[in-house]
């Protein structure tokens, strides 16, 4: 039987990050599954867009990769997500392959989870404690780390909230998560900043690649960038421009997470046992 992983991401522009990052995971799959074929998909159209107007490279979308695998008689696909929490690009991934799966074309198709999902119980791993353990080293121990995440107005936009509860439980009172496009903001971590007394800090993506909302939203000098509110509101910052795929630790998430699915184990939690 032919099998296949697809790896799909939101996906970057940016080819640099895209070889730390989405690249090294692609080939860690790749070298822990070898009777796998490994294939490459992004969720965001605009990105596939500019890739081929400036490269002449094609990559293709969740549901044209699919339908490649088939058409080259693969029967059994395993999906892995390499977004962070379970939002609205993760969800257009499950309606891809629901839409395949009715559709017969696959004698197996599964999904892995993306990084935040389980928080933990008596039939669930805690992926929330295993995510900090993975990006543990990059937190300093002298001084207040801030995090921007994406974000979103999707209902899963409260994994950073549940995110930020648990770095407190486990004692990282040095830091602090927000968001670009959804809650907390960036207004949010500088009121308490302040309130705290704090006046200098390590910012950071909390993002699989440092491409352009790390470079621009964050980074820049641009009056809305976080760098800049940060610094009128009289804090010093210090930048740390990588994603959180260039960390070793982190990308071996979404390798585990395959694994789970070859395993068939938590594929099913969580879903609803009533049929309407």
């Amino acid at each position: 039987m032919k099998k296949a992983i697809l790896v799909v991401s939101f996906g970057t522009t940016y080819k640099d990050t895209l070889k730390l990052t989405i690249e090294k995971i692609e080939d860690e799959i790749r070298e822990r599954f070898k009777e796998y074929h490994v294939m490459r998909a992004f969720t965001a159209h605009m990105i596939i867009k500019k890739i081929k107007n400036r490269d002449g490279i094609i990559v293709p979308t969740p549901e044209e990769a699919l339908e490649q695998l088939y058409k080259e008689g693969y029967e059994e696909v395993i999906v892995q997500p390499l977004h962070i929490i379970p939002g609205e690009e993760f969800q257009y991934v499950r309606l891809v392959v629901d839409k395949f799966r009715e559709s017969n074309k696959f004698k197996s198709i599964k999904v892995g989870r993306p990084a935040l999902h389980f928080q933990g119980g008596e039939e669930t791993p805690n992926d929330y404690e295993v995510f900090i353990d993975a990006i543990k080293e990059i937190i300093p121990k002298d001084k207040t780390m801030v995090f921007m995440g994406h974000g979103s107005n999707h209902p899963a936009n409260s994994a950073f909230v549940a995110l930020q509860s648990v770095f407190t439980y486990l004692n990282y009172n040095n830091v602090y998560v927000g968001t670009v496009e959804g809650y907390p903001t960036v207004d949010m971590i500088v009121e308490i900043l302040k309130r705290e007394g704090i006046d200098h800090v390590k910012l950071a993506p909390l993002m699989l690649v440092a491409g352009d909302h790390a470079t621009n939203d964050m980074a820049s000098d641009e009056e809305d960038s976080w760098k800049t509110i940060l610094e009128e509101a009289g804090i010093k910052v210090d930048i740390y421009l990588h994603g959180l795929g260039e960390i070793e630790k982190f990308r071996h998430i979404y390798v585990n997470h395959v694994q789970d699915v070859i395993d068939n184990k938590y594929l099913h939690l969580g879903d609803t046992k009533k049929t309407p």
